[in-house]
């Protein structure tokens, strides 16, 4: 779809965004998993229900994978996810649209696998963890503006991530 933007007196061709639905994944793998298997479809708050997903993922599939298959899985999904970002951001016409949640379902699983804690510190982690992805103070807002492509889609959730668990530690330490 193309849009007329006027700016500077000039009109100016821009490819407007696409608003997914399922008829937008169908036949394409890399946009199921970017959009969180139909998780970042929700109209309202997306990041926040495609980190529900995670969450609920990683009760699910947790008992059954040890450290060694965490880390594979999040390294992998890490990877999966830099090329199914961007496709999927090249498709929408937005490099980090807000529908694309596989970062934050990857960022999620990273600190609920490293914080192995209770139910209570998980909801304390998801209460954490959704402060720095949506606020994004330095250094997760340099790196959501600087840093381009299917790697800058995924590297500021897992920047968030970072602070999350060093706000968490700082936490533990002092209480």
């Amino acid at each position: 779809m193309i849009e007329i933007i006027e700016s500077n007196n000039n009109r100016v061709p821009v490819k407007a965004a696409v608003r997914p639905d399922f008829q937008f994944m169908r036949g394409k793998a890399s946009r199921w998993i970017a959009l969180g298997f139909g998780a970042g479809l929700s109209p309202v708050a997306p990041g926040t229900v495609g980190t529900l997903w995670a969450w609920a993922a990683f009760l699910w599939i947790d008992p059954w994978l040890g450290d060694v298959d965490w880390a594979l899985l999040i390294s992998f999904g890490t990877v999966l996810g830099i090329v199914a970002c961007r496709r999927t951001g090249e498709a929408l016409g937005v490099q980090d649209h807000g529908a694309i949640v596989w970062d934050e379902v990857v960022a999620f699983w990273l600190v609920l696998w490293v914080l192995n804690g209770s139910f209570s510190q998980q909801v304390t982690a998801f209460l954490v963890f959704r402060f720095f992805d949506i606020v994004k103070p330095p250094p997760i807002r340099w790196i959501d503006r600087t840093v381009g492509g299917g790697w800058g889609v995924m590297a500021d959730d897992l920047a968030a991530a970072m602070m999350t668990l060093l706000v968490l530690a700082l936490g533990r330490s002092l209480g």
